[in-house]
């Protein structure tokens, strides 16, 4: 019986220990939306500016770019943080 129980507690530390396929698939879906998000913000602003200064796409390219930008560096900062 005591063998039965420390198998039983071996194993589930080590099930602890492993990385799950959910917990994997979740930082992924995190890190994702950590870029997508301040890009649709960069784009939604810039595409307001132009459209409230007739300016084409002058704003919205580099807000763009710069959403991108500091998307990937939260999404630097996330991961270094895991």
């Amino acid at each position: 019986m005591a063998e039965a129980v420390r198998l039983r507690a071996t194993r589930a530390r080590r099930a602890r220990s492993l990385p799950s396929l959910a917990r994997n698939i979740g930082q992924i879906g995190v890190l994702g939306w950590q870029v997508v998000v301040p890009a649709l913000v960069g784009l939604g602003l810039g595409r307001w500016l132009d459209h409230r200064l007739a300016s084409g796409i002058f704003w919205t390219a580099p807000l763009l770019l710069m959403g991108v930008g500091l998307g990937c560096w939260f999404g630097w900062k996330w991961i270094g943080r895991q």
